[in-house]
């Protein structure tokens, strides 16, 4: 027999024996996507991992550090469930400091307090009060305690995760939109707001029809321009951190209707004690002006009027996870750090979530990070990372596992995965995370092979060149493999 034969049926052996398909087409669809001439000048990071044995199944450049955009997310709210807990959950109350008359005067402050919860006043949540009724519900708690008028302010007391409520490598460009709303103690309505235009002729500027909801002191400084017909959203709001000026940029399509577009809110915390102050009024209870508190009060905490708990963290995963949203993965991340790490930061999530998984053995090696939701550009990791967290979180403990599995896009079914894979063996067998950013495009989940295996991947690409529409397809073309061999 020719010695190149033996050695073939020796491989070939040797793969059966370890359990894996002949010649591995996981491996060979792995090498198809790293060859493809998109990548030419582009990186990529791949890693798929059998759940039950740990076995790196393929592998193209695993260790190599890339940008993960979204895909961070599912670091953020897998360790947020295995250290927290899925039944965890945030609390916001109200309360008042000093004393009521005999003619219902409150000779002190009303004061709003919160741990963090980046659902509160949020018109998204299933099974809780949107803001218009959580506004009633704080009102009628006032009313109940017999107070007829506040003396003092209405204090938003956002101590507990600070003024820093941005991650200082976020692009500017990206501030003034929703998608990098700022995450504080006390956030309200996700903490963005609707901008309605009214749309016109390709080449004229759409006027501003307003917004929702109206902001206090908002200026809205319009350099829109209307596009093609069909265009898409091609708007940008500049503005900071507690800038009450934004500039709105860009295009919106031409047309006669209405077209809205979402900003984030500059200071959230204001903003919710003017809704306060707002709702009082309504039934003739005046107030002094609102105030925000980004340090601990030294006086004694007044009796408790109000309570509002938040969905589970596991509903907060679940729609961190489907949706995409930003907003919930920065507050899950500082609170990692305030219940189980050195500080409520994102450096203090960070830390606490490397202690923790160091020492359940997943190394941190290349891996770099500024934020939990993966908007900064200078966040770095590895598939290799990816793919084996994927597996821990699999393997334990059991309650976290089951709620973050099921906080996942399924192909085909859900989230960002709805319209992918549809009508393939993928479709029911897949489940991920997407990420996007300019020039990245990534996958992190879980698969069913043929054979029944689980497998747990993670796919980076960064600095393609062509379309990430093409980009996608040629990523999902891969994840499909995984399913079908």
């Amino acid at each position: 027999m020719h010695q190149s034969f033996r050695v073939v049926l020796l491989l070939a052996g040797l793969g059966l024996w370890l359990g894996l398909p002949a010649q591995n087409a996981w491996q060979r669809a792995a090498d198809r996507l790293a060859n493809h001439p998109s990548l030419k000048h582009g990186s990529i990071s791949l890693c798929v991992v059998e759940v039950e044995s740990g076995r790196t199944v393929a592998a193209v450049s695993p260790g190599q550090s890339l940008r993960p955009a979204s895909n961070l997310k599912v670091l953020t709210t897998g360790s947020a469930l295995a250290m927290l807990g899925p039944n965890y959950r945030y609390t916001t109350s109200l309360s008042y400091e000093g004393q009521i008359n005999g003619e219902g005067q409150l000779q002190g402050d009303l004061v709003l307090s919160g741990n963090g919860d980046p659902t509160l006043g949020s018109a998204e949540m299933e099974g809780k009060p949107g803001p218009t009724r959580l506004l009633r519900q704080l009102r009628l708690s006032v009313q109940r305690a017999g107070i007829r008028q506040v003396k003092g302010a209405i204090v938003a007391d956002a101590h507990v995760f600070g003024s820093q409520a941005y991650c200082r490598s976020w692009p500017w460009e990206d501030l003034g939109n929703y998608y990098a709303a700022g995450v504080w103690s006390l956030n309200w309505h996700e903490n963005m707001y609707y901008l309605d235009f009214q749309q016109a002729a390709q080449g004229r500027r759409p006027g501003i029809a307003g917004t929702r909801p109206s902001i206090p002191g908002l200026t809205l400084v319009n350099e829109l321009t209307s596009g093609a017909p069909g265009s898409g959203d091609q708007a940008y709001l500049f503005g900071g951190p507690y800038q009450m000026e934004r500039y709105v940029r860009g295009s919106i399509p031409a047309g006669s209707g209405r077209f809205s577009i979402k900003g984030s809110i500059p200071n959230p915390p204001l903003f919710l004690a003017q809704e306060l102050r707002r709702s009082l009024s309504e039934v003739a209870i005046g107030s002094g002006p609102p105030d925000v508190r980004f340090h601990p009060s030294a006086g004694n905490a007044g009796p408790t009027l109000f309570t509002h708990r938040s969905p589970t963290l596991a509903a907060i995963a679940g729609r961190c996870n489907m949706k995409s949203v930003n907003l919930y993965s920065e507050a899950l991340l500082r609170t990692i750090g305030l219940e189980r790490g050195p500080e409520a930061s994102p450096a203090g999530g960070i830390e606490a979530m490397r202690q923790y998984w160091e020492g359940r053995g997943l190394s941190w090696s290349g891996v770099y990070l500024e934020d939990g939701s993966g908007l900064s550009p200078s966040n770095a990791v590895p598939a290799r990372f990816l793919a084996a967290f994927m597996r821990k979180m699999a393997v334990g403990p059991a309650k976290a596992a089951a709620a973050f599995r099921a906080s996942l896009p399924v192909a085909g079914r859900s989230g960002s995965m709805q319209y992918s894979l549809r009508g393939t063996r993928a479709e029911g067998r897949l489940r991920a995370k997407t990420g996007t950013m300019r020039r990245v495009r990534a996958f992190t989940g879980y698969a069913t092979a043929r054979g029944g295996q689980e497998l747990a991947f993670a796919v980076i690409v960064n600095d393609f060149s062509g379309s990430g529409g093409r980009m996608r397809q040629l990523l999902e073309q891969f994840l499909l493999a995984l399913c079908e061999n």
